[in-house]
């Protein structure tokens, strides 16, 4: 099985604007009013964008490094609701929202999989959520991590690829800044939110998958966890996500940081710690440049018939004007370092590609 997966994919706000058919663009920030005031810091930055664009235009030359890989499936982590709701949740600093007409840049992306359970999905409230989940299956494509009821939040995705299953169950930990009152419920709708990373919890989770899991299917867990800037590894996550592995999941993917970092090769099963953001609207905004949250990056693993790890590529690209383009050679090489001094804390090692001037992991 042959797997695409991003981090952070944050289509609201900025990103909503310069597409064909936003959102009103009023926010609540502290200190900005309009979405497209993101827009207009991008353009600062990198000069101007042609608006509208197409649905196509964020991905950039993505599409192409995408379709050549040929995967089974595509999995995101949609950080945005996909709504009109004007209903924004109180007190919150930050509301991401999408216009449903706009969710063609993710279908022409050809996104298989969408989790739900972060910090932004209940941005508009209830209303959004549920309009969210909608527009969503509308486009045909599955959601996890977030439902009308505990059941519906907190039941795996089952995706087809081939004669094999892929099962996805997608949760956030509080520390990524998913408040307590977002959790769902038996009876409220909401996110299925990991109350803490102990070894409990993650049996737990194992078990709903084991739920209806059969020989031959492939395993995933989708965890929003964590601040947004620092390549530290909590050990409490290490924890979490090896004893998950050792329940028998095959792969365990991370996100919540607003770029890349570490990967782990447990017991053959790839632990991605953060993915990074893919798609966002950060472009002009100032801080944390030692970081370079510029650069991201596109996983491509290939798992044998067993779930175990074959090859994990990691596809570099830069944003610019809201556009994921292939990121310079120096540039390229400072994230392979950066990235391969962190995975060489778990005994990985990072080495270049020549397709698409990306770099393998091995371990």
């Amino acid at each position: 099985m042959r797997l695409l997966i991003a981090g952070d994919v944050m289509t609201g706000r900025g990103i909503d604007q310069i597409l064909p058919s936003p959102c009103n663009p009023r926010i609540y920030e502290s200190w900005l009013k309009s979405a497209y005031d993101y827009v207009a810091l991008a353009e600062q930055r990198n000069g101007p964008i042609p608006l509208p664009v197409s649905p196509d235009y964020i991905w950039g030359g993505a599409l192409t490094v995408m379709q050549a890989r040929r995967p089974d499936l595509r999995v995101i982590n949609l950080e945005t609701a996909v709504t009109t709701s004007d209903d924004c949740w109180p007190g919150k600093g930050i509301h991401y929202r999408m216009h449903p007409v706009n969710l063609q840049c993710l279908t022409v992306a050809e996104v298989d999989i969408c989790s739900l359970a972060n910090n932004h999905v209940l941005d508009w409230g209830y209303a959004g959520l549920e309009e969210t989940l909608a527009r969503l299956r509308e486009v045909e494509i599955k959601t996890v991590g977030a439902g009308n009821l505990i059941q519906d939040a907190c039941r795996p995705a089952v995706m087809e690829a081939g004669t094999q299953r892929l099962l996805v169950l997608a949760c956030g930990h509080g520390s990524s800044g998913i408040p307590p009152v977002w959790a769902a419920t038996p009876d409220t709708a909401g996110v299925c939110r990991a109350d803490n990373l102990s070894a409990e919890m993650a049996d737990n989770i194992v078990s709903r998958i084991n739920a209806i899991r059969s020989p031959g299917d492939v395993t995933m867990v989708s965890v929003h966890w964590g601040g947004n800037w620092g390549y530290a590894v909590p050990p409490e996550q290490q924890q979490f996500a090896r004893r998950l592995i050792e329940g028998g999941i095959d792969l365990v993917c991370g996100h919540s940081s607003h770029h890349p970092k570490a990967i782990e090769v447990y017991r053959g099963r790839p632990i991605l710690y953060g993915c990074g953001d893919l798609i966002n609207d950060y472009e002009g905004i100032g801080g944390q440049e030692e970081f370079r949250p510029d650069l991201r990056i596109l996983y491509c693993l290939e798992l044998n018939g067993d779930g175990e790890l074959k090859s994990l590529e990691l596809i570099p690209f830069q944003s610019r004007r809201l556009r994921l383009e292939q990121a310079p050679a120096m540039d390229r090489e400072w994230l392979r370092k950066e990235l391969d001094r962190e995975c060489g804390r778990f005994g990985g090692l990072l080495r270049p590609g020549a397709a698409d001037n990306s770099f393998f992991l091995n371990w």
